[in-house]
């Protein structure tokens, strides 16, 4: 039973991907129905709003004319037990006569931990939990980091030479990385909630910032730090035709008339300023309690070393061409102050390389000091 176990959640892990940049604000969930030894409904949650995968599952079962009593369900995480936008989960269990559920992933949310399963034992329903869990607590680590914390799950991107260098003395960066290096970048900004980058790159590469379409009818939010409002009007994420999707950070006490001149294209936030800057602690707190469960940082080089050095990212992805740059003066990935110690230096883990094509990307954990 354990390997079969196994097996089907296996499925339903690779079900629930399905859903990669279109749940959010909720998890990616996938569901298996198995009865005696045949698989007879599939389902995974599709967008934020829409039916649960445990419900995917047993309707894809009546579709094709299944019994679902007496099965077996197989779901990546805790199934809800609470009425939000669609009815508890477990209702549905219960009401279609199941009579196993097997459970990767525990529900993070403290308030909600382990009591669908009390509930569905309490019904005489049998209950397995913790299978494939470190595989399913994976997959939602953006959700699980937002539902306990409030903030956004940070990841910082950066495109850079062998010998660390983002663009050169003048800014040209268009292209350090192949192909192939860019849609990964791509795919990264898919699974993400909001981009965030400083006004200097804007200056600098006049970015669009965007994703190559919507992503599952949910657009990609933008974010420009930029204390003293020097967007320009003519900058492609304050003129384009999803500006009303971009917000530009200024520090309170910026110049008005270009703050009023950014309020008639986009979203302004008016931050406190901490050392002289845009308080990132504020700011990440105000995203996160506008659904924003996953912020993806693509700098330069001064708003990277802002978020590292001060504790806000859980994850880097760095793209590495076979390129060197070279220069006291070209752009580092990595700017700000630094540190005079190594043994202070940010420490990684879950190293992962990945080559693309003649680039390689470094995926990692930022360790918290």
């Amino acid at each position: 039973m354990k390997a079969d176990d196994e097996k089907h959640m296996q499925t339903a892990l690779d079900l629930a991907r399905k859903g990669y940049g279109r749940t959010s604000p909720n998890p990616m969930v996938g569901a298996v129905l198995v009865k005696g030894r045949a698989v007879i409904g599939k389902g995974w949650h599709r967008h934020a709003g829409g039916p649960h995968a445990e419900v995917e599952a047993i309707r894809d079962a009546e579709r094709h004319d299944y019994n679902v009593k007496g099965a077996t369900l197989y779901v990546t995480l805790e199934p809800c037990c609470t009425t939000g936008r669609t009815p508890p989960c477990t209702d549905a269990i219960q009401g279609a006569g199941i009579k196993r559920v097997v459970v990767g992933a525990t529900d993070p949310n403290p308030k909600h931990a382990g009591r669908a399963f009390r509930m569905l034992r309490k019904a005489g329903i049998e209950v397995r939990h913790k299978v494939l869990e470190r595989e399913a607590q994976a997959m939602n680590e953006a959700f699980n980091h937002w539902v306990t914390t409030g903030l956004p799950w940070v990841s910082v991107k950066a495109a850079m030479t062998l010998d660390g260098k983002i663009a050169t003395e003048s800014g040209e960066s268009k292209w350090i990385t192949g192909e192939a290096a860019r849609r990964k970048g791509i795919y990264l900004r898919r699974g993400s909630d909001a981009i965030l980058v400083g006004v200097e790159t804007v200056l600098a590469d006049n970015p669009s910032l965007l994703a190559r379409g919507k992503r599952g009818g949910v657009a990609l939010r933008r974010v420009v730090l930029d204390s003293q409002a020097r967007t320009p009007m003519d900058a492609q994420v304050v003129s384009d035709d999803q500006e009303q999707h971009t917000t530009v950070v200024v520090l309170r006490g910026a110049p008005a008339k270009r703050v009023a001149a950014l309020k008639r294209r986009v979203n302004v936030l008016e931050a406190p300023a901490r050392n002289g800057r845009i308080d990132l602690r504020w700011l990440l707190k105000r995203l996160g309690k506008e659904s924003v469960t996953s912020l993806l940082v693509e700098g330069g080089g001064e708003v990277n070393g802002s978020f590292l050095q001060g504790g806000f990212a859980q994850r880097i992805a760095f793209f590495y061409a076979p390129k060197i740059l070279g220069g006291i003066r070209s752009r580092a990935a990595v700017g700000g102050e630094g540190v005079k110690r190594l043994e202070d230096s940010l420490r990684l883990q879950e190293v992962v390389w990945e080559r693309l094509g003649s680039d390689l990307i470094l995926t990692a954990r930022v360790v918290k000091a």
